[in-house]
């Protein structure tokens, strides 16, 4: 395993049926080293902050078994990138990851956080308007990651991962439940406990307030 494309978001333009708007999701592949930091990818756009970015879903990356599974399901070639990750990872499948596992990339360390959520500027990208469903049908969903050591990175530098080592959830199961959450109280301390993104934390949080009245 080993990384085989460092990709920078620059500023793009996605059009509606009504509108068009700008958007980081088109990322360029770069042959140099790359600073990343606890907010991301030095030079890297992130224009939604509402849903991408900061310091949770820092880094986001797909791996080239998910990218054979689409090529192959899409009937044509996918470039690096077009899934909007930064990092493009040989020999890895997202769904075998659990929230806490960690990257070993470089010189950085990264933890997992989140799945990615499907969104119509995904679907704009791929010139697919039915791409927010058929991605989230694929459970492919590629991993968000929070930094845990800054440091740089480049082309070829090889991927070591490291298994969490508390009880945790699985990727695909912080996925599934973003669609149809498990609303009892065992079950949302469950996700609780595990390292999960902010954004994901605060919808569970006030599951739980719900779930105890």
């Amino acid at each position: 395993m080993k990384l085989i494309s460092v990709n920078i978001g620059k500023e793009g333009i996605v059009k509606r049926k009504l509108y068009q708007e700008k958007t980081g999701i088109f990322k360029i592949p770069t042959d140099d080293a790359v600073q990343i930091g606890k907010l991301g990818l030095a030079g890297d756009l992130i224009v939604s902050t509402k849903h991408h970015g900061g310091p949770d879903q820092a880094v986001y990356i797909y791996g080239t078994l998910d990218y054979d599974w689409w090529q192959d399901e899409l009937g044509r070639e996918l470039v690096p990138g077009i899934f909007g990750e930064n990092l493009t990872i040989s020999g890895i499948e997202s769904a075998t990851f659990a929230i806490g596992d960690i990257l070993h990339i470089g010189e950085v360390i990264l933890q997992v956080t989140a799945p990615r959520m499907p969104c119509k500027t995904l679907a704009a990208r791929m010139e697919d308007p039915q791409f927010v469903k058929k991605f989230h049908a694929a459970e492919r969903p590629g991993l968000y990651c929070r930094v845990l050591k800054e440091g740089t990175v480049q082309v070829d530098n090889p991927l070591r991962v490291e298994k969490y080592g508390e009880e945790t959830v699985t990727l695909l199961d912080v996925y599934r439940d973003f669609y149809e959450p498990d609303l009892r109280e065992s079950a949302i301390r469950r996700f609780l406990n595990a390292p999960i993104a902010i954004r994901m934390r605060v919808d569970k949080e006030e599951q739980l307030r719900k779930a105890i009245g």
